[in-house]
């Protein structure tokens, strides 16, 4: 185990796919939280200290160097503890790892759920930003078929698709049409790692927006 990582989250936000990770890897590390409005963490500091930017995940290491970006923080985690298999011994297959994440990262995070996430967000960018899923999911769907991980075994993008998707829960976006990515989800949530780090989260989550419409859909549709 490497001691003294300390990963800075918000519940269900991306940085779920670290906390994945991180359990995945039996690795050693604390977790603060971030609150998403406030910015400040559970211990009371101002987050844009630690990442100006006030996004999660943020994961400092020894020395105090703090990683940032999801799919950074992924790789790092997935090739410091090879042990857990989360990233490919193979040069191609380490390849089409990174193609996976930046396709995750950059074409449903950024692409799709940001805008519609986004309370401040028109009506036409939540439209544009609606129309650009269907293509998008179905790519994930016709990967999916036949297969139980978007590689050959589990792997730090299946932890970061995971995260993601679940943002369908209160976005319009809607998983019907693709039954591969629907038994993917059953399929992932019953992984010890992702039961464990999904459960934690999801009793933040519900702290956190206690008493809000959107945390009663949440609730009704994950508590299944």
């Amino acid at each position: 185990m490497v001691p003294g990582m300390k990963l800075y989250f918000s519940p269900l936000a991306c940085s779920l796919a670290t906390r994945i990770a991180l359990y995945e890897a039996n690795a050693e590390a604390s977790f603060v939280e971030v609150d998403g409005k406030t910015k400040k963490t559970s211990t009371g500091i101002d987050f844009a200290t630690v990442h100006p930017l006030g996004l999660v995940p943020a994961l400092e290491i020894e020395g105090g160097i703090v990683l940032t970006e999801n799919a950074a923080i992924l790789q790092y985690i997935a090739e410091r503890f090879p042990e857990a298999g989360l990233v490919p011994t193979d040069a191609f297959a380490r390849v089409q790892l990174r193609q996976w994440l930046s396709f995750v990262s950059t074409e449903l995070h950024k692409a799709v759920f940001v805008p519609l996430l986004d309370k401040t967000a028109s009506k036409d960018v939540k439209a544009y930003a609606l129309e650009k899923a269907e293509p998008r999911l179905r790519l994930v769907a016709d990967r999916l078929d036949g297969r139980d991980y978007l590689l050959d075994r589990f792997s730090v993008a299946d932890a970061y698709l995971f995260a993601v998707l679940n943002w369908t829960v209160v976005t319009p976006v809607d998983l019907g049409p693709y039954p591969a990515i629907r038994a993917y989800q059953k399929r992932l949530r019953a992984r010890p790692s992702v039961d464990r780090a999904f459960g934690e989260e999801r009793i933040l989550y519900a702290r956190e927006v206690a008493g809000n419409a959107a945390s009663a859909v949440w609730n009704a549709v994950v508590g299944r």
